[in-house]
């Protein structure tokens, strides 16, 4: 099925539902209203999954601050971290990049890992976070490991003081899934694969009849189950996918 427009998808429920005819999803309420519901209806199929089309590149943005220099947060819209590189190269490697993985530690085994730390030791920092609890870090060596307390900041265990006061975002490379931005416009095309528009106009049209005809539309709602079924089994337009080495927490299924 060819992807749609916000009013197209409302037009085509209107007539489905013997409504009046709308040249713009404002022109009555009851097509506001179903509007409302296409916006309901994408938001929960955007959640129920990770979405390959959705799966982008992403930096870090860097704390620039030399009290926290191994934080970093999220941007906004990241919906799940999957992979996480950091440029690692020395002072004596010149010019040369070298991104190397940053591997995921659970909040518990990061902090039993920075706190068996020695204070005594030179290249140890005590860095305050941001909930004003401390952590010990080393400054001598690259991020090996990073966490999140809050789901909003990333922590990793180590910088290299040498290279740098702070961790750099230009120097992360991170693969995620960001989620899409709502644009409830009449020409606005929700960010669904051209497949999956199938199983959005029908479940779009089994909850309008219900929620404002008050009545079942038997058929939207088997059209619904069976593409949803179908979109569960195919997601990659690429044939099986994309492998990559997972060095972030486990993506869902």
């Amino acid at each position: 099925m060819a992807k749609m427009t916000l009013l197209e998808i409302v037009q085509s429920v209107l007539n489905d539902m013997d409504s009046d005819t709308v040249n713009s999803i404002d022109d009555t309420v009851e097509s506001q209203q179903v509007a409302s519901i296409v916006k309901d209806c994408y938001n929960e199929m955007i959640s129920n999954r990770n979405w390959p089309h959705l799966r982008k590149l992403i930096q870090f943005e860097a704390s620039n601050d030399p009290s926290k220099p191994t934080h970093f947060k999220l941007p906004e819209g990241v919906k799940e971290l999957v992979t996480f590189h950091y440029d690692k190269h020395k002072l004596y490697h010149n010019d040369r990049l070298l991104y190397e993985p940053v591997r995921f530690k659970e909040p518990d085994a990061f902090l039993r890992m920075v706190s068996g730390r020695n204070t005594e030791n030179e290249f140890v920092e005590s860095v305050v976070d941001y909930s004003g609890t401390t952590i010990l870090i080393n400054n001598n060596q690259p991020p090996m490991y990073w966490t999140t307390f809050d789901d909003t900041y990333i922590v990793c265990d180590s910088y290299d003081s040498e290279v740098d006061d702070t961790l750099k975002q230009s120097k992360t490379q991170a693969l995620a899934y960001v989620e899409p931005v709502w644009e409830g416009l009449n020409d606005s095309i929700p960010d669904l694969p051209s497949e999956a528009f199938s199983a959005l106009l029908a479940e779009v049209k089994s909850v309008a009849f219900f929620t404002l005809k008050q009545m079942v539309n038997s058929k939207a709602e088997s059209t619904s189950v069976k593409q949803q079924r179908w979109l569960s089994r195919k997601a990659w337009r690429a044939e099986g996918g994309i492998k990559f080495a997972n060095y972030g927490r486990k993506a869902r299924r």
